[in-house]
């Protein structure tokens, strides 16, 4: 089974982040939409996963993993050494979650946020999208 990111399709640096996965997953173990779509609105409420979650979540194994825990198991599946950032994971959650958190807040800020409009990926990434 795929596992399944979801992210705030308003964000820049959450399509950075989308952008970044997607080249470091020639395997496409990882299909994406937006916590805005249909699909992710379906999804937030078939996992339970809490309102106030707004930025990554990843759902894998039947699970919704969310903020540096999902970022983490993410990056266990990428190509090169990405998959080591995954000994992060001995971090006390409340901590790496702080950090993530903390960026999380001020990425609008610091990275901006989306027109109207946004990009059509090409053919060969569109499948990736649901």
């Amino acid at each position: 089974m795929k596992r399944i990111v979801l992210f705030d399709g308003d964000c820049n640096f959450c399509d950075s982040s989308v952008q970044f996965i997607i080249k470091r997953d020639p395997a496409a173990h990882f299909l994406f939409t937006s916590l805005q779509s249909d699909k992710g609105v379906e999804l937030v409420k078939q996992y339970n996963i809490p309102a106030d979650v707004d930025s990554l979540v990843l759902i894998a194994k039947g699970r919704a993993y969310t903020k540096s825990s999902a970022a983490l198991h993410i990056a266990k599946k990428l190509d090169g050494l990405w998959h080591l950032s995954f000994l992060f994971i001995l971090v006390p959650r409340k901590i790496r979650d702080g950090v993530y958190d903390y960026v999380a807040k001020n990425r609008y800020k610091w990275f901006g946020k989306k027109e109207d409009a946004c990009m059509l990926p090409p053919p060969e990434m569109r499948k990736r999208f649901i």
